[in-house]
């Protein structure tokens, strides 16, 4: 947003827009509650999305500094006008639509202008491109040969179906956003009003500032903490970064490694339980699984992930002889506990309602929500009070921070569902599915660079809900366990975030620490090495996922921890001691049979094996020499 564009925000939109973004977060809690049903309000699901979908569509017309004023304002009337009719109507329309076939085509039109046009202001052309092309397949499927022949779907056909069906516009997508995201958003945004960014980083430092590399250490322990409750990477280096990326720099990391690690923390976030990003909400809906499996599955590699961070951050500090964080800097841990032990009541009521009570995300988010805001009326980090108008800036906050979302799961639901109805995803899935029939291994590879390749232009959530659809069939069709491939396809959702050419989080990072932003987004992937190989393990390993015995879990986790240790001193070129470049190469080969899973070929275990003695060997060799 162009400065011009920000001032006339602050003279003239601020309130229209505080009250549109409340309105979103209202609607989501009217509807996750389950109101309707208490109160007798007999509603179809459809009306209130469509309803929180035009109050996010008006956001994004009046926030957006592109065109002149008057049309952005226009356009916003216009997206509140036709949410109105279209909740109002959406019942009679969606049950007799060939009876109001003029009616469907009008209103249908004019959301579907309104929507890409507020798509565009949002996050640019990638979602419009792609769903531009299935359109095209859909009106002229027909002229294809071979499995991508279809019947063709007349134009106006296709336009009342993206807008009206409940498989398209407000389907799964839209509805998890809506019902399921939102909650976990303000309850994030509670969290940062009441003073959890400063506990996290506070925590952090009495953690892990008086270890070796402090900084480092702290940047990841707090970008884990924050980025779980955040689940947006951007947002999270934003937040954090400000703290730890000077302090990084003040304690002797390079600008560069200071801003690669903050980014690949960040990244992680989106993976990190208990609450994780909205794609995970998405997951479990696709998978038709509870979130706490989710949750479960997703534990192990994230461990994998952020042990690699801290790691690297050690040995980096070793190898520079980076010395811990100042001791006037460091606040006293019971001093911290004392003043934030409250903000860790919301995620056990969170887990306990999950676990224990089997409660809905969405249930279980707004009960945690309740509690974290009556323990704050009482007591705040930063003694701050808890005002009617802080909770009012909670509802707004978050309402602001799921616009992107709603629209994303919009568009996205519109693709998924026209690719479901035109026949396009059994012709790419026969395609994929002959594929990995001669290796599934390439199939995972070529999988692995299209989530890259596609996230460069999209938000995590939007490659997810897109390849979920077409490329994690295909991989569930070959062998692969259904949890295992959709977390693949996240992912390498998620790295695009890291991966040049279009690192957004790296480039963020790489502003805030005045470094060379294409060399630190070489360097994020340097640092976060093991999520574009864990991926690859779990496909094979299902007990890297929670899934199986407990010693095999244990087992399978332990080794891999050996590994991961190994090959990030490989990395950095420290363990104990400076490596050459041939003990480099060594110790990175020993990590790689450690990782190898004992499922993928016959003998696995053997190399396993292998690899611990001769790691176990070098150990002993290095100590020797250090003594």
């Amino acid at each position: 947003m162009t400065d011009q564009g920000t001032q006339t925000q602050t003279r003239g939109g601020i309130p229209v827009t505080a009250i549109l973004a409340a309105l979103i977060t209202l609607t989501a809690v009217l509807w996750s509650s389950g109101a309707p049903l208490w109160i007798g309000w007999r509603v179809y699901s459809e009306q209130v999305l469509i309803a929180a979908l035009a109050f996010a569509m008006a956001v994004a017309y009046i926030t957006s500094a592109s065109g002149p004023r008057w049309w952005t304002r226009c356009a916003a009337v216009a997206s509140l006008g036709f949410g109105t009719w279209l909740a109002v109507r959406f019942p009679t329309l969606s049950e007799n639509v060939f009876y109001h076939p003029t009616e469907a085509l009008i209103v249908s039109a004019i959301g579907f202008v309104l929507l890409l046009d507020a798509v565009r202001r949002t996050m640019g052309w990638s979602l419009i491109v792609i769903l531009g092309c299935v359109c095209l397949y859909a009106l002229f499927s027909s002229n294809f040969s071979g499995p991508l022949q279809s019947r063709s779907i007349a134009p106006d056909r296709l336009l009342t179906f993206l807008m009206l069906d409940s498989a398209s516009l407000a389907g799964a997508a839209l509805s998890i956003a809506v019902a399921v995201v939102v909650p976990f958003l303000i309850l994030s945004q509670l969290l940062l009003a009441t003073g959890g960014s400063a506990f996290f980083s506070d925590l952090s430092l009495a953690l892990a500032g008086r270890k070796r590399g402090g900084a480092g250490k702290i940047a990841i322990l707090g970008s884990a903490f924050f980025g779980s409750v955040s689940g947006s990477a951007v947002s999270n280096v934003a937040s954090t970064g400000a703290i730890t990326i000077p302090m990084m720099k003040d304690g002797g990391y390079r600008p560069k490694t200071a801003g690669a690690i903050e980014a690949a923390a960040s990244t992680g976030g989106q993976l990190m339980p208990p609450i994780m990003g909205a794609a995970a909400f998405l997951l479990a809906e696709n998978l038709q699984a509870s979130y706490v499996d989710v949750m479960l599955a997703a534990l192990i590699p994230s461990i994998l992930y952020y042990f690699s961070l801290f790691m690297f951050a050690d040995l980096e500090a070793g190898r520079l002889n980076i010395a811990r964080v100042a001791e006037d800097r460091i606040p006293p841990m019971g001093h911290v506990m004392r003043k934030g032990w409250f903000v860790f009541a919301p995620f056990v009521v969170l887990l306990i309602g999950l676990f224990s009570f089997n409660l809905r995300p969405e249930t279980a988010a707004l009960v945690a929500v309740l509690v974290l805001l009556g323990l704050s009326m009482v007591q705040t980090y930063d003694g701050s009070r808890l005002t009617v108008r802080v909770v009012i800036g909670v509802l707004v906050s978050a309402g602001r921070a799921a616009v992107e979302i709603i629209l994303i799961c919009a568009i996205a639901g519109m693709i998924i569902g026209l690719v479901a109805r035109s026949g396009l995803s059994f012709g790419m899935g026969f395609f994929l599915v002959q594929l990995g029939q001669s290796s599934l291994l390439l199939l995972l590879i070529v999988t692995a660079f299209v989530c890259i390749v596609m996230g460069m232009g999209l938000p995590t959530v939007g490659v997810y809900l897109l390849l979920a659809s077409l490329a994690a069939p295909p991989l569930v069709e070959l062998g692969l366990q259904p949890m295992a491939a959709h977390l693949f396809v996240l992912y390498f959702g998620m790295l695009s975030m890291l991966t040049p050419p279009v690192a957004i989080a790296a480039f963020v990072a790489a502003n805030m620490a005045k470094a060379q932003p294409m060399p630190t987004a070489i360097e994020a992937v340097r640092i976060g090495w093991p999520a574009y190989l864990i991926p690859f393990f779990f496909a094979a390993s299902p007990a890297l996922l929670f899934d199986g015995p407990l010693w095999l879990v244990a087992a399978t986790t332990t080794k891999a921890l050996v590994g991961v240790y190994a090959i990030t001193g490989a990395i950095v070129g420290y363990i104990r001691r400076d490596l050459s470049g041939a003990e480099r190469v060594t110790v990175a080969a020993f990590g790689l049979a450690i990782l190898c899973p004992w499922e993928a070929f016959a003998g696995a275990i053997w190399l396993n094996a292998l690899g611990l003695a001769l790691a176990l060997g070098f150990a002993l060799v290095s100590v020797r020499r250090a003594v």
